[in-house]
């Protein structure tokens, strides 16, 4: 699981925390990523860490019990090099790799029941911004990363399983000593189309659900998604709350309107104010304010203000 970039499309948030523990819908990221993994019971989950990677490392090691292991990348040369540096920490044994920014709901189980080599797509409007895929007859034909006349619209979504997955291992390690570099990056989707070339079959698997948390549009998309999906909050006295809603048991709400669409994190403060379609961050503090499609940081304050925010975490954005 590669978590190791600077999450630069979601800053001012990510100059201080590492992009997977961001908040969504009342818990990080990474969370929502690693919960379907628990019941395939893994043998070991490998990050790859950079940026603020003891932070993952920290919260990791603090929530789940699975053994983790932790391969810091240095170069940031894209997801081949990243999941090259996770191969090279594990055994040629039955491997699944998925980003730590992307949020998928299926059945894990059937996923990596489906075949050999399985990639994980999903329908796109926009195909000249991914990694596309050719598919007949319900295997990967051929891949083209981020093509300018897309032949389909089937995007890998960063979800791909190997019961063998030296092969693919060998494919990078090519890729990396020949010093092929595509768009500044080394492509995991080079690699990949090496191994189709050369005859391996790759089962295309269709995901409905798919979830990018790149930057702050998206990031509140997937929130609107996973509140969708959560049931009802209780009443709070003195507060009006439009669902889908979620507050953190231990969050303090005094006469306000929340949602819809509104995330209170665990420990923020929220006094006399209405908010839409935001996420309020851990320990954040918002007084007499109205926020509608806002990112307010861990530990921010905002007080008397209207509109749309992104603040970062320790900000103070104050109106009198």
């Amino acid at each position: 699981m590669p978590v190791a970039g600077y999450g630069s499309r979601l800053r001012p948030h990510t100059y201080s925390t590492n992009k997977s523990l961001l908040h969504v819908a009342g818990k990080p990221i990474l969370s929502h990523v690693l919960e379907p993994i628990i019941p395939l019971q893994p043998e070991e989950v490998v990050f790859v860490i950079g940026f603020r990677g003891e932070e993952v490392q920290e919260y990791v090691e603090r929530t789940y019990s699975f053994k983790s292991t932790f391969v810091r990348q240095t170069k940031l040369l894209g997801l081949g090099y990243a999941v090259s540096l996770a191969l090279d920490a594990v055994p040629d044994e039955p491997t699944l790799v998925l980003l730590g920014d992307t949020i998928v709901e299926l059945d894990l189980r059937k996923f990596v029941s489906a075949g050999d080599n399985i990639l994980g797509l999903h329908e796109v409007t926009d195909p000249h911004r991914f990694g596309i895929a050719n598919v007949r007859d319900g295997c990967v034909t051929g891949l083209e990363e981020k093509p300018t006349r897309p032949k389909g619209n089937l995007a890998v979504v960063g979800l791909y399983y190997f019961r063998h997955p030296g092969a693919i291992r060998r494919a990078l390690s090519r890729l990396l000593q020949s010093g092929r570099i595509t768009r500044g990056e080394v492509q995991f989707t080079d690699a990949l189309q090496q191994l189709i070339e050369a005859g391996e079959r790759f089962t295309a698997f269709q995901i409905e659900s798919w979830h990018d948390c790149g930057k702050k549009e998206t990031v509140l998309e997937t929130n609107r998604y996973l509140l969708d999906r959560l049931p009802a909050p209780s009443d709070i006295d003195g507060s009006r709350i439009v669902p889908p809603v979620y507050v953190a048991a231990d969050a303090l709400v005094t006469n306000c309107t929340l949602g819809p669409y509104a995330s209170i994190s665990s420990g923020a403060v929220v006094l006399n104010s209405t908010i839409r379609n935001s996420i309020v961050s851990p320990d954040a503090r918002i007084e007499d304010a109205v926020l509608e499609d806002s990112l307010i940081g861990a530990n921010a304050l905002v007080s008397g203000c209207e509109g749309r925010l992104n603040v970062g975490d320790s900000s103070e954005v104050i109106i009198t």
